[in-house]
């Protein structure tokens, strides 16, 4: 299904239309019906000709309703432009477009409504009106379709113009990320919460757990129905209403949106680039009362230009934008900005970067990956998915980096490891990420969770203590007068094996490890420590702790009063 939005000045027909072509009125309260003005959102939907699905955002026309406006045309991508060719094109006309033209739809046709009630000269006139008006828009060139909703003329034609607009205007984009900004909600009798909106980026599905923000809540997808039908499953591009569960309808609110668990960066801080309307008289600068309009909701920000004092109309330049609340965006997302102490739209643009790292001063915004990982150095595969919704391979283990950060962290590491020299450094004593680049080099080794020179000479691979293990076997001296140090190092080392108190060699307790399948192979069934001891010739005092150490290892294990073969027993 396709999502299209209704747009135009008030009282030109535009609920009329839908409801010409679907059947549905989408004035959904009753002072809109009594006053003949819709003052909220309105939803329709319909089949056109081809078979194909289309939605339907009736979006308010007056200037007081504008908020109402902003929040329905977020999501989509292309539109019905109406005009009343009995009064032609009006400055709300013109604002609406630049709004549609500031938030990258990019595909539309005009519906010149009333034709009914002006005579042939009055149409071609109010045609040549709009020609004007849409001149150098993305609505320049699109159909103009004569229209009289009541009368029944021209809806036929209008139905295979929406075929075509919609056949041009495309699939709406999977990227594996759903995202639906809520435009309503309510609770209904005997189901609980409802949220609707226009699902973009990703699909849902019934039982999935979600969560809402800003207001950090989880709830579970009890239902999902698209035009009048319950689905298991939705994709983006849908209008959507979904019951939940484990949330009251008091805590949403137009402007939330629903996104999947842990998949989104929430920020309450955004560089951004602006396009200021041509038609303002005044620079635009960080003094104002500003309000943003993302996803389906109003948002009062702070603003601060970035690389200049202030941008003058008709201009483009970056911005930075601080929401009062954390919101989940993306690169890509489009804003529309106004000023309430002026009442005046001023702009709006494109999302850059929705975690700047740089100080305002220095921000140097756009959308490339590049940009994002040079200011960080180092980002995870995750985290950037999360802060572009692009999926990167990475460039080390996780880690996703530049190659002078790279060498960079490889050098630190290299000169840590050269200042302790043949003793190394505990790679417990470094961070993850240089962890990761200690891999990426050959000039280091990892012996016994030391990270060593690579032509390092183990210090304690000749300690006299050894020597002495070695000769003593399974009947090793006492550790008496070895430096305790020497030993904790040993051990650490691999060197030596401590068990139960006794000090042993650990070539000694590979030997072990052999007399045990020796054993085995003889006796499949077990052998007792006793026969151990007879096979080493070692006392009770030694052959304990060898035995405990080989069902610690795996080697062996024990089952009553013998033991069988474990998962580790060598050939």
């Amino acid at each position: 299904m396709t999502v299209v939005a209704t747009a135009g000045h008030v009282d030109h027909g535009k609920s009329s239309l839908v409801l010409a072509l679907t059947g549905t009125d989408p004035d959904r309260f009753e002072e809109e019906k009594r006053r003949g003005l819709t003052i909220d959102l309105g939803f329709a939907h319909t089949t056109l000709p081809s078979g194909a699905d289309l939605s339907f955002i009736d979006v308010p026309g007056h200037v007081k309703f504008l908020r109402n406006m902003l929040a329905g045309v977020g999501g989509v991508n292309a539109c019905v432009f109406v005009v009343a060719a009995t009064e032609g094109w009006k400055p709300q006309s013109e604002e609406h477009l630049r709004i549609l033209g500031l938030l990258g739809i990019e595909f539309g046709i005009v519906a010149l409504t009333k034709v009914d009630l002006v005579d042939d000269d009055l149409l071609e006139l109010a045609q040549m009106d709009v020609a004007d008006h849409v001149a150098g828009t993305f609505l320049d060139g699109a159909p103009v379709i004569p229209v009289a909703a009541t009368a029944g003329i021209g809806v036929d034609e209008m139905r295979v113009a929406l075929d075509e607009l919609i056949a041009r205007a495309g699939q709406a984009a999977d990227r594996g990320r759903p995202r639906l900004w809520i435009d309503r909600v309510f609770a209904a009798k005997g189901s609980g919460t409802v949220a609707t909106g226009t699902l973009v980026g990703g699909a849902l599905s019934a039982d999935q757990t979600v969560h809402i923000a800003p207001g950090n809540h989880d709830a579970r997808i009890r239902s999902i129905q698209t035009a009048g039908t319950t689905v298991d499953a939705i994709g983006p591009g849908n209008r959507v209403a979904v019951n939940l569960s484990g949330v009251d309808h008091h805590d949403l609110e137009r402007g939330h949106a629903i996104v999947e668990s842990d998949r989104w960066h929430l920020t309450d801080r955004l560089d951004a680039s602006l396009d200021v309307l041509g038609a303002l008289d005044h620079e635009v600068s960080r003094r104002g009362a500003y309000v943003a309009y993302l996803g389906a909701g109003e948002h009062s920000v702070k603003m601060r230009v970035l690389g200049t004092d202030a941008l003058s109309p008709g201009s483009t330049g970056a911005v930075r934008l601080f929401l009062p609340r954390p919101l989940p965006l993306l690169p890509g997302d489009r804003f529309i900005l106004r000023e309430s102490g002026r009442d005046e739209t001023v702009g709006g643009g494109e999302i850059l970067d929705i975690s700047p790292v740089m100080r305002a001063s220095r921000a140097a915004p756009d959308r490339t990956i590049e940009r994002v990982v040079r200011e960080r150095e180092w980002v995870t595969v995750d985290e950037l998915e999360r802060l572009t919704g692009e999926v990167v391979e990475a460039t080390l283990g996780k880690w996703v980096t530049t190659p002078e950060a790279l060498a960079a962290t490889v050098a630190s590491v290299l000169e840590r490891v050269a200042e302790a020299g043949d003793t190394g450094v505990d790679l417990a004593a470094f961070e993850e990420r240089e962890r990761a680049a200690i891999e990426s080099t050959d000039d280091v080794v990892v012996d016994a969770g030391l990270v060593l020179p690579a032509d390092a000479v183990d210090p304690f691979v000749d300690h006299p203590f050894l020597a002495e293990l070695l000769a003593g076997g399974f009947t090793p001296p006492p550790a008496d007068g070895v430096d305790r140090n020497d030993i904790r190092e040993l051990a650490r080392r691999g060197h030596i094996v401590q068990a139960d108190g006794v000090v042993f060699h650990s070539a000694t307790i590979d030997d072990a490890a052999r007399v045990a399948a020796s054993l085995l192979a003889a006796t499949p069934e077990g052998f007792t420590v006793a026969q151990f001891r007879d096979a080493t010739g070692a006392s009770r005092k030694f052959v304990l702790p060898l035995v405990s150490e080989l069902d610690k290892r795996g080697v062996t294990r024990r089952r009553d009063d013998v033991r069988i073969a474990g998962p580790r027993l060598p050939a």
